[in-house]
């Protein structure tokens, strides 16, 4: 195990095991996956396919829930990126799955860190971003979002610095926890302040208002130019 203390570590409620160097042959839906499918293309608005790899993939999901929506128009369908082999096939992932339906895509930051290593997940996020822009695929931006915020009431100075880059997804998801809706009421503040500086990828360069200075400072800088 990578990461861990010399005495090792509990697996705690809501943690799982990851296989980064292993090729899991494991098919992409389950029994389980294929039952809830039923609910799903009766109830839901849109549909988010975890672990999703290859186009072969979203084949099955699209034809399972083509069977049983019969007539009706397909549902925007949002890819979760968990896995390197995600990442590489993204490119593929987006034209097999646009072709058919709404797509959008998620960064599932939590998997992806432990998947390709802590210290690719920023670089490897800027790039789905990059790349969804510029097939205009919608992203959201996902995974531990003012995790502090939501679960203990007091967000960290790093929480709030990656709410703040947030604002060049189409969507942030935030989880569950006692403090939702004022996390909810936070990150709102917080994009909001972000859009007069960046818009998506391009910085706005506005003008700067955090000093005004004295009332004679625009005199003194009309004579300096003089």
């Amino acid at each position: 195990m990578e990461q861990a203390r010399s005495k090792g570590e509990k697996l705690r409620l809501k943690k799982g095991l990851n296989f980064p160097d292993t090729a899991l042959d494991l098919p992409p839906l389950t029994e389980k996956d294929l039952h809830d499918l039923d609910f799903v293309a009766e109830n839901a608005d849109l549909v988010g396919f975890s672990f999703v790899q290859r186009p072969s993939d979203i084949t099955l999901i699209q034809q399972e829930l083509a069977a049983r929506r019969g007539e009706r128009p397909a549902q925007p369908l949002v890819l979760k990126i968990e896995t390197a082999l995600a990442v590489r096939n993204l490119p593929e992932l987006i034209v097999h799955g646009a072709g058919q339906q709404p797509l959008a895509v998620m960064i599932a930051r939590g998997d992806l860190a432990v998947e390709l290593g802590f210290e690719h997940i920023s670089e490897v996020q800027e790039n789905i971003l990059w790349l969804c822009e510029a097939a205009h695929v919608p992203v959201i931006w996902a995974t531990q979002v003012l995790a502090g915020l939501v679960e203990e009431g007091t967000p960290s100075r790093a929480e709030v610095t990656d709410a703040a880059m947030a604002q060049r997804a189409e969507c942030v998801m935030l989880n569950k926890g006692p403090f939702i809706v004022e996390a909810v009421r936070f990150l709102d503040n917080v994009l909001h302040r972000m859009d007069r500086h960046q818009s998506k990828k391009s910085a706005r360069l506005a003008p700067l208002e955090l000093w005004t200075g004295p009332p004679s400072a625009p005199q003194v800088r009309e004579a300096g130019r003089r």
